[in-house]
């Protein structure tokens, strides 16, 4: 051998064995010498850690022999099937979407091991913390493996006890019902809020701090949140150690406005924060926002509000004055959108506040995001911005989106008291082909009322911010034990509807439907005249003006509607007809909310008299303690209730809890109702008993948001009330989807 060589000389060839897919060129080009280099030690080293750097190798070396370089490798397998044994609890999709490792790619155990670390990390987040993950593999030909996750989940670690140290002015267990943790208790088989979750923990941390300084603590703070693992592992104690402060109320608010031609008093009436009112940072950061808002409207476009709070801790009060200055000129470069398999961008873009080449708006941003999770068609919906890379002036928003299945194949039964026994199936798709529209198709089969109906709407016709659809139905209706008839309707409407305002919408709708009365079993003439069908051609429109803080379950704010139909452009059936309907409510003290609603209507028959099936009926749903159609003008002979030209009704409710764990969702109920209703519309009124007094009905019942749907159970007794009204003491009502 050449002395050079032994003492450094060059390489003259590179020798590569053990491949199999892996070609030579390849190999020697993740190295950091090469042929016809001089020896070195350190870059002999080096390229050996290149090599197993690239996670195609499990074993690698390098030897010298002579003036030759021998690199000698053996190949990791590549992966033919991935598997996953026991797990019961958690989805093969779900398990399947958390690791790295795919089939057809090079199998590493740090993957594997990292892999297994995901798994791991998803079960403990699902309260399972003695889950264990085992990888096996299965030596294929070709080397190639199976690798097999054999997966022991355990039994869940349930919170055992949540307690805190330091409240005062609220007790345990209403502290408890702020968090979305909850403590192990048999009647939460339906729910994983009683396993421990670390990142749930930490959310509840934000939880308590909203309620505090909702309720006007400003100065809360959680000092700790410890989760200690009880002595058999199979439970865990959480501790809150927090500090209340001083609670304050409101102070002086005033605007400090840094802007050219801007006049604070024009934007005084925003600040509806009253003195001597608890403190609310709720309330602080929705005038914030209007403010925003309020500022952008007069033009301009790059404004930054931030309330400055002063502290009086001897009269224990908050003083703010809102800052308003301009902010910092950023404009929108482009809105990247990502997640999106099936909904079409355009879907996503709509919803946006902001588009292309607009002055960037915080208010804006957030409020996109809000109308975008609001569309419930994905299951995350997150909105950033961060800085360009081409000007300092530019900024890009993401979009990051996780879509959710959006079609819905639903069965229910149910019964009411309005209805009887009620079977429904429906069929609908609310993302029809990405693009946002919704598309419906229901049945219903009951002993007093049968339908059949398809809808269709388009929640951005022409690509505007306008609704437009329409309905077809097919009505069975029974009137036997109100009125001794039967009604049918057949036919459709089209539709379109549109914001004036945030708060402020209009809906307009045509209709051309066919009534039918039929089925008469009653001698009065009042009814029999009635047989035979009618065509009726609608115009019709709805105002709503709603400042409710939720249209399913309001706890504050108030709501106006106001609804006019016209019908006789076409058709058999002439009338006006107009609907005013109104609530608001009201939190007297945690979870006790008072209701007060009302509504009054008049139809008016031009040139004709009002058909039997277009006039008002009070009670049942909209007066209880009185049967349905039960305050009516009467014929005197029969009992048959023959509807009425007006009518008013409005109710006062109170829903307190009853002491009850938050997850049975049952709800007590005290109510007082009241209304009336006017004269009919007849040839003849010496055989009608009609009164148009008023009549009262308090009562009691329970509201339950069962797991198989709302339940309602309501006992009304008239107190004040006319021989010839229709008692209905107990009026319940169930409906469920499954």
């Amino acid at each position: 051998m050449p002395a050079s060589a032994q003492n450094g000389g060059r390489i003259r060839s590179i020798s590569i064995l053990g491949t199999q897919r892996i070609e030579l060129e390849t190999v020697k080009s993740y190295m950091t010498i090469a042929e016809g280099d001089l020896y070195d030690a350190d870059r002999v080293n080096r390229s050996l850690k290149a090599l197993f750097n690239t996670g195609l190798f499990q074993d690698v070396a390098i030897r010298r022999e002579g003036d030759q370089l021998v690199v000698r490798v053996v190949e990791n397998p590549i992966i033919n099937r991935i598997a996953f044994e026991g797990n019961n609890r958690i989805k093969e999709e779900q398990l399947n979407s958390e690791v790295q490792l795919r089939p057809r790619t090079v199998y590493t155990r740090s993957k594997v091991q990292s892999d297994v670390k995901r798994m791991l990390e998803l079960y403990r987040r699902s309260g399972r913390f003695a889950a264990t993950v085992e990888p096996k593999i299965i030596q294929l030909e070709q080397n190639r493996v199976d690798l097999v996750y054999e997966i022991t989940e355990g039994q869940p670690t349930y919170v055992r006890r949540i307690a805190f140290v330091g409240n005062k002015r609220y007790d345990q267990d209403r502290l408890r019902e702020v968090l979305q943790t909850k403590e192990e208790r048999w009647y939460r088989f339906l729910s994983s809020d009683d396993t421990y979750d670390p990142d749930r923990v930490t959310y509840d941390r934000e939880l308590l701090r909203r309620f505090y300084l909702k309720h006007g603590f400003a100065d809360f703070r959680v000092g700790s949140a410890i989760a200690e693992l009880t002595p058999s592992r199979e439970g865990f104690f959480i501790t809150y150690t927090i500090d209340e402060g001083e609670r304050y109320k409101f102070g002086s608010s005033t605007i400090n406005a840094n802007l050219r031609d801007l006049k604070p008093e024009d934007l005084q009436p925003l600040l509806v924060s009253e003195p001597g009112e608890w403190y609310n940072a709720d309330q602080v950061e929705d005038i914030v926002q209007k403010l925003v808002d309020a500022v952008g409207t007069k033009g301009y476009a790059f404004v930054d509000v931030k309330p400055q709070v002063q502290r009086n801790r001897e009269t224990q009060t908050i003083d703010i004055t809102y800052e308003i200055q301009e902010g910092p000129r950023v404009f929108v470069e482009r809105i990247d959108i990502s997640g999106n398999v099936r909904t079409l961008d355009k879907v996503i873009r709509r919803e946006f506040q902001l588009v292309e080449g607009d002055a960037f708006n915080s208010a804006k941003m957030r409020r996109s995001r809000q109308r975008l999770r609001d569309l419930n068609f994905f299951e995350k919906a997150e909105i950033t911005n961060v800085p360009s890379d081409s000007a300092p002036d530019r900024t890009i928003v993401k979009v990051d989106v996780q879509e959710k299945s959006t079609g819905e194949l639903m069965f229910g039964v149910g019964w009411a008291s309005s209805a009887g026994p009620i079977v429904e199936a429906s069929l609908r798709e609310r993302n029809l082909l990405g693009r946002g529209q919704d598309l419906r198709l229901g049945a219903g089969l009951g002993t007093k009322r049968s339908s059949l109906d398809l809808s269709f709407t388009e929640p951005y016709f022409m690509d505007r911010e306008v609704s437009a659809g329409f309905d077809a139905f097919v009505i069975d209706r029974k009137m036997q034990r109100e009125s001794s008839y039967d009604a049918s309707s057949l036919g459709g409407d089209v539709r379109m509807g549109y914001r004036m305002s945030e708060n402020l919408r209009q809906d307009w709708m045509y209709t051309l439907k066919q009534d039918t009365v039929k089925g008469v079993n009653s001698s009065s003439i009042y009814v029999q005249e009635q047989i035979g069908s009618k065509v009726s051609s609608i115009v019709g429109q709805t105002l709503l003006y709603d400042r409710r803080d939720s249209r399913i379950d309001p706890t504050e704010g108030y709501f106006i509607r106001l609804g006019t139909d016209a019908a006789g452009f076409g058709g058999d059936v002439r009338y006006v007809r107009g609907i005013l309907s109104g609530g608001q409510y009201f939190t007297l003290t945690d979870k006790v909310i008072l209701g007060l609603s009302s509504t009054v209507g008049y139809v008016y028959g031009l040139d004709q008299r009002v058909r039997i099936t277009d006039r008002f009926y009070v009670g049942g749903d909209n007066l209880r303690g009185f049967a349905n159609g039960g305050i009516s003008p009467r014929d005197s002979g029969t009992g048959d209730a023959l509807g009425s030209l007006w009518q008013a009704v409005g109710s006062a409710q109170v829903k307190f809890p009853l002491g009850l764990p938050e997850e049975f969702g049952i709800a007590g109920v005290a109510f007082t109702d009241v209304g009336t209703a006017g004269e009919t519309d007849t040839r003849d009124t010496t055989a009608v008993q009609q009164s148009s007094s008023i009549r009262v009905a308090p009562g009691v019942g329970l509201a339950w948001k069962s797991p198989m749907g709302p339940v309602s159970v309501d006992l009304g007794y008239p107190v004040v009330r006319e021989k010839f009204d229709k008692k209905e003491y107990f009026r319940f009502n169930f409906g469920t989807k499954f």
